[in-house]
């Protein structure tokens, strides 16, 4: 069936309709220098017919690319039962939760969520979720300078560029001393860290696992920043929580992550979920909400907003921050995939993900001229030093149906011939082999 064009009466009788005389006139509050002369649209097609058109064009992408690419973002096998049950429709119910009695499956299920976070990371309380890893790094760094009153931030050059990034772009008109370390054989250096913490710092910021896939006890700079009164604030990879050790143990007072890993997709860059959790000491300087649990006047469980520390529904002095909604579908597939795979479960899978990664780090040191940094203990994702430009070998591997990892010479100065190589539980034996063997036959 063909889409058959409106007529030029038809068009005249809808403009009629809602008291505009042509086309131009809907578009006459755009001033004329930067309206477009023409949208030189096709002519329409149906239903049938789009779709076709739209499938043909995204199998302009290749979906054959075994990828060993990560740096922040994680292909990860979501059980079936994550889509599922995301999916029904005791969730359905208001999608901002103000009023309690029709919203009961959003805030248990919020509820439930920040429990998990909290024994996840070790923490003790959580919020409702923030929009990613990125500006959950951005609101923990003012939590920090709402409780210590200071303005200096360090921030290890380990952490992800994009969250840096972020973070930049959001202080860039507070009166807030950023301080930027330098790596040191892919790792943080303590002693350049303890050296920048004095009486005037309100946080440092490291991640674990860094970027560069280096795992560490972060243990002492927490003790040494809180000497000196200031926080520390972690980023952390959800899944790697299974081995190694949590923020809470290491006494860190914000802990912030991406969710992306927990059960969602990672669709071409969104949506997101920012995980933020704290020590209960600072929960009233905590963005975003907190949902809690009561009973009513019958006696009977129920959830409510507890906290919401937004200029909505506070004087906007007092309000911490205008994030103004959570994740709440995302992070209810994080709260399902966690409960999918249970404590043992997360174990398991994070020492598959630790073995494959050391299975792959043995076939691509064998290789003539590559180099694997074995001084440093990682958990998914590893440095290698390439014969050439990193660049270039990824470009070659692409050809060859492999995504070999993420370039770092793009972010990190004097990196051009190291690739950052990550691997999942769904990256079988099978594919790393083929991969290290086609990366051995480019070299």
């Amino acid at each position: 069936m063909n889409y058959t064009p409106h007529t030029d009466s038809e068009v005249k009788e809808m403009l009629s309709d809602i008291g505009v005389s042509s086309v131009e006139e809907l578009f006459s509050d755009i001033s004329p220098d930067i309206r477009a002369k023409s949208f030189n649209l096709p002519e329409g097609k149906s239903e049938f017919e789009v779709k076709k058109y739209l499938k043909d064009l995204s199998e302009k992408n290749s979906g054959r690319l075994v990828s060993f690419l990560g740096a922040g973002f994680y292909d990860h096998y979501i059980p079936s039962a994550v889509d599922s049950l995301s999916s029904r429709s005791e969730f359905y119910t208001s999608y901002t939760p103000y009023q309690p009695e029709c919203s009961q499956g959003w805030l248990q299920s919020i509820y439930e969520y920040q429990t998990a976070v909290c024994r996840l990371t070790g923490m003790e309380v959580s919020n409702a979720s923030l929009y990613d890893g990125g500006t959950a790094l951005f609101e923990a760094v003012m939590m920090a300078l709402r409780v210590t009153g200071r303005k200096k931030i360090i921030v290890d050059s380990g952490v992800n560029f994009i969250y840096r990034s972020i973070l930049k772009t959001y202080i860039s008109n507070l009166s807030v001393n950023l301080i930027e370390t330098e790596l040191s054989k892919n790792s943080v250096s303590s002693k350049d860290i303890l050296s920048l913490i004095d009486n005037d710092t309100a946080a440092v910021v490291f991640q674990n696992p860094n970027f560069l896939g280096t795992v560490d006890d972060y243990s002492d700079i927490v003790g040494f920043a809180h000497e000196r009164g200031a926080l520390a604030v972690e980023s952390v990879y959800p899944i790697s929580l299974g081995l190694v050790k949590a923020p809470g143990e290491m006494g860190v007072d914000i802990a912030v992550g991406e969710g992306q890993s927990l059960g969602n997709y990672l669709s071409f860059g969104g949506p997101y979920l920012g995980i933020l959790a704290c020590k209960k000491k600072f929960v009233r300087k905590m963005p975003g909400r907190v949902v809690g649990k009561t009973v009513d006047v019958e006696g009977k469980e129920g959830y409510v907003l507890t906290l919401q520390t937004r200029e909505q529904h506070i004087r906007r002095e007092k309000a911490t921050s205008n994030i103004c909604s959570n994740q709440s579908l995302c992070a209810l597939r994080a709260l399902i995939y966690l409960c999918l795979l249970g404590r043992q479960g997360l174990r398991d899978l994070a020492q598959v993900i630790y073995n494959k990664t050391e299975f792959a780090k043995s076939l691509i040191e064998s290789i003539p001229s590559v180099e694997v940094n074995r001084e440093i203990l990682t958990f998914n994702e590893f440095t290698v030093s390439v014969p050439k430009k990193a660049d270039k070998v990824s470009a070659e591997m692409i050809k060859k149906g492999f995504v070999p990892g993420f370039p770092l010479g793009r972010v990190y100065k004097g990196m051009d011939n190291y690739l950052l190589i990550s691997v999942t539980e769904k990256r079988s034996k099978e594919e790393i082999s083929k991969f290290a063997a086609t990366l051995k036959k480019i070299l």
